[in-house]
C-alpha cells in the first residue's frame, strides 16, 4: 500500500487533479508541487493524509475541500499560490489538527498584520511560514518525523510534464527526477550512451 506519493512537476489536466482516487486511501504524504493546479475539487477522500504539498500552483480558493476530504492534515504548504485574502484562508479553520501552514510567496503575505491575523484566525496552528508567533523557527524534525519512515514510497517521474512536447525531453526528465541515487544503477549500465533511447525502452 502506497503511503507517500510525489507528483511534482507533472502537468495537471485543465488545472484539476486527475488520476487520484479512493484507492490511495492509505496516503500519509502527498506532494503536487508545480503542476499548474487551479482547483482542488477532484481531490479524493484521503482521511489518513497528514502532509500535503501544493506549492507553486495557481490555487486561489476552494480550500474548504481540504477539511472535507483530508480532515487529519497536520502540515499544509500553499506557498507560491494565488491566495490573496483572509476569507480564503478561513476555510482552513475546520482542519482541527493543522499545526503548520506555509503561505510564503502568496499575495496574502503583503497584508498589514498578516502574521497576527492568520494566527488569530487559525488558532490551531503553531507554525506559519516556518515560524511560530514568537518568531521561533520550526525545528527540522517538526512534521518530518514520519516522512522518511514511510515504507512504501511512489515517485511519479515527470512522464506527464510535457505531454504535448518532445518525447526525448520527457526521457531526460525521467532521468533527472525522483529521489537522489535512485537511478545510479542505470547510469552505470549506460556508460556508453550511444543507444540511450533503446536502453531506456528495454528497462521499462
Amino acid at each position: 500500500k502506497v503511503t507517500e506519493l510525489v507528483l511534482d512537476n507533472c502537468r495537471s489536466s485543465n488545472g484539476e487533479i486527475e488520476g487520484l482516487n479512493d484507492s490511495f486511501k492509505e496516503l500519509k504524504f502527498l506532494s503536487m508541487a508545480n503542476v499548474e493546479l487551479t482547483s482542488l475539487a477532484k481531490l479524493p477522500t484521503l482521511s489518513k493524509l497528514r502532509k500535503l504539498e501544493l506549492s507553486d500552483n495557481i490555487i486561489s480558493g476552494g480550500l474548504e475541500v481540504l477539511a472535507e476530504r483530508c480532515p487529519n492534515l497536520t502540515y499544509l504548504n500553499l506557498s507560491g499560490n494565488k491566495i490573496k485574502d483572509l476569507g480564503t484562508v478561513e476555510a482552513l479553520q475546520n482542519l482541527k489538527n493543522l499545526k503548520s501552514l506555509d503561505l510564503f510567496k502568496c499575495e496574502i503575505t503583503n497584508l498589514e498584520d498578516y502574521r497576527d491575523s492568520i494566527f488569530e484566525l487559525l488558532q490551531q496552528i503553531t507554525y506559519l511560514d516556518g515560524f511560530d508567533q514568537e518568531d521561533n523557527e520550526a525545528p527540522d524534525s517538526e512534521d518530518d518525523d514520519d516522512e522518511g519512515n514511510f515504507p512504501n514510497k511512489l515517485w511519479i517521474v515527470a512522464v506527464c510534464r510535457n505531454q504535448e512536447g518532445d518525447e526525448d525531453d520527457d526521457d531526460e526528465d525521467e532521468g533527472e527526477a525522483g529521489p537522489p541515487g535512485e537511478y545510479e544503477e542505470e547510469d552505470d549500465e549506460d556508460d556508453g550512451g550511444s543507444d540511450l533511447g533503446e536502453g531506456e525502452e528495454e528497462e521499462e
